[in-house]
């Protein structure tokens, strides 16, 4: 953006694009760290009931923290 651009960008939001990039951001991430815990907590409640083997139990908490570390990564 140029400096005239970013001048109107703040004048109409009251807020840097930097500062709007790191709030969308930190919603996401916020956003997935709870998807993350939701799947884990199912995934254990379903392996208590015995309805979930412990294989698909780790399979399943794994795959979420892959997806949280990959979007970590591009999101930093």
């Amino acid at each position: 953006m140029t400096s005239r651009q970013e001048l109107a960008f703040l004048a109409g939001s009251g807020a840097t694009p930097d500062e709007l990039l790191m709030a969308i951001v930190s919603a996401t991430m916020v956003l997935v760290v709870l998807w993350v815990t939701w799947i884990a907590l199912g995934s254990f409640k379903a392996w208590q009931s015995g309805s979930l083997d412990f294989f698909d139990l780790v399979w399943d908490v794994l795959r979420a923290s892959i997806v949280l570390l990959v979007l970590g990564f591009y999101l930093r």
